[in-house]
């Protein structure tokens, strides 16, 4: 009885839709190789022995190395969300229209670079231009992050400029009030998101000069939140 409990419990059943899909592993891994960063610089931070250190630093790579396999071939699925965006002839705002062109053509072109890099992260075959080729992965990350995070400081003056406009004594202006406000806390979370996600790529290339603790925590962050929207995908 106990285990056809567990067995049938609807929190299992959304538990294995959320493993089954790439994205929700993807987040898990991401969470646990940037809190090993982040963890294993505080333990260096607080002197403890590299005995302690070193598990962490393991994780941290492994699960670095695990990530970038995974996404082989991912880059294809932005380049067609890119085309798709510039293609589309519906009633969109064309400053988001061409932001999201850039993001998407950001996040290609970072992938494409990263997955160039695999051969040698596996040690398959030692690149001489494996480091050039990261550093450029990580511009074109930061480009499409800079590009999301516009796009979402934009989606956020326009919706106060359209809230001006609203009734909120009328039924139809309640409910538009609503869907503001929706769409306002979205873009705020993903704005948020870009905004902690670009410590990685920034310190990467030297733009800033951020310690893994920083990078590490800011990577956590983000990647928790991943974690809660492709949960509630999956509900």
């Amino acid at each position: 009885m106990v285990a056809d409990a567990l067995v049938y419990h609807p929190a299992l059943a959304h538990w294995l839709r959320f493993v089954a899909t790439t994205v929700g592993r993807d987040k898990l891994l991401r969470t646990l190789q940037y809190f090993s960063r982040f963890y294993a610089w505080y333990l260096y931070r607080t002197n403890k022995p590299q005995s302690a250190i070193d598990p962490y630093n393991a994780v941290k790579k492994q699960f670095g190395t695990t990530r970038k396999i995974m996404r082989i071939g991912k880059f294809a699925e932005h380049l067609k969300a890119a085309s798709v965006a510039l293609d589309n002839k519906g009633p969109i705002d064309p400053v988001l229209r061409y932001l999201s062109v850039g993001r998407q053509l950001g996040y290609a072109g970072y992938l494409s670079l990263d997955m160039v890099t695999v051969v040698d992260a596996i040690g398959f075959r030692k690149l001489e231009s494996a480091k050039r080729l990261q550093e450029q992965a990580y511009r074109a990350w930061a480009a499409g992050l800079l590009c999301s995070a516009l796009a979402g400081l934009y989606t956020l003056f326009k919706l106060q400029e359209k809230e001006k406009t609203v009734d909120r004594k009328e039924g139809e202006g309640v409910v538009e009030a609503k869907k503001i406000e929706k769409e306002r806390s979205a873009a705020r979370i993903q704005l948020f998101s870009d905004v902690c996600d670009l410590a990685a790529p920034l310190s990467a290339i030297g733009v800033l000069n951020l310690d893994d603790g920083i990078v590490g925590i800011t990577g956590t962050i983000t990647s928790l939140i991943g974690v809660w929207s492709q949960w509630r995908k999956t509900a």
